[in-house]
């Protein structure tokens, strides 16, 4: 499954670690890759074996200082 998920906030390489590290510590999460948009919104795609609940992803991003806003399954 891949999930694709907009993110706010994130401006530099730093941003991008703490997102992919938060993602990865997700149950089911095989891989992440993150494109950065500094400044603007970025997109993170989370390809997993297990289906993610949207909180779940939301509360990772949050943890990691981040804003979701919006996700597509």
């Amino acid at each position: 499954m891949k999930t694709t998920i907009s993110i706010s906030g994130m401006t530099c390489g730093h941003c991008v670690s703490s997102v992919m590290e938060e993602l990865k510590s997700l149950k089911g999460v095989d891989d992440v890759s993150v494109d950065l948009n500094a400044g603007g919104i970025s997109t993170a795609t989370v390809t997993s074996h297990l289906e993610l609940a949207p909180e779940e992803i939301g509360e990772a991003i949050a943890e990691a200082g981040y804003l979701v806003v919006a996700t597509d399954a």
